[in-house]
């Protein structure tokens, strides 16, 4: 995988070459010398975004039953405060 980067300028006047580079890895592409937006394929772009688990699905997971837990229980204890 390379990362390539380009201008805004250079994006807008090669569209094609910005799509070609983006085939070998994500291509920054930078506005007034800073990265602004980054291009990738669509294969990169579906492998990145996933399809994550929800909290619900993620709490649900089969088997969690079989797993011991036990925590300590704390013992909190409060003390006065001097605030003069």
């Amino acid at each position: 995988m390379s990362i390539s980067t380009i201008s805004s300028r250079e994006f807008n006047q090669d569209t094609g070459s910005a799509k070609k580079a983006a085939a070998n890895g994500p291509v920054f592409i930078t506005h007034r010398g800073k990265p602004a937006h980054v291009l990738l394929s669509i294969e990169e772009y579906r492998r990145l975004a996933g399809k994550g688990k929800s909290l619900a699905e993620a709490l649900a997971m089969p088997g969690l039953a079989d797993i011991d837990f036990d925590p300590p229980r704390l013992d909190i204890k409060l003390r006065d405060i001097d605030l003069s």
